[in-house]
């Protein structure tokens, strides 16, 4: 009667490890689902992370784009309109130069007229 006790308790004690075994599979199973979406979820939020600093880096690239754009346009403004004032100076400067020049040539002809 000592033998088949013997293996009765065999048996059983072989069954417990064996089911032990499979608990812990299923307890490694999960823990790895877990770690798993937890991974996942990491990913998720660094790509959202990564399109928002994209989006944000691109609105703040068009907004400096239009304002360089808006400054050149208004330095080019600037630019035409002081050479165009220059320009209406030297004008008025070298007619003022070419009628004196013409007023004392005049006059230096009649001058030399009646003499």
């Amino acid at each position: 009667m000592k033998i088949p006790s013997l293996i009765i308790t065999l048996i059983v004690a072989t069954t417990l490890v064996s089911l032990g075994q499979e608990g812990t599979l299923e307890n490694a199973k999960q823990g790895a689902k877990k770690a798993g979406q937890t991974v996942k979820n990491g990913l998720e939020t660094a790509g959202e992370k990564t399109r928002e600093a994209a989006e944000t880096v691109g609105e703040k690239t068009k907004e400096t784009a239009k304002t360089v754009g808006r400054k050149t346009k208004e330095t080019a403004q600037t630019v035409g309109q002081k050479t165009k004032e220059g320009a209406k100076t030297v004008h008025r400067k070298s007619k003022k130069a070419l009628n004196k020049t013409k007023e004392e040539t005049g006059s230096q002809e009649s001058h030399q007229s009646l003499k």
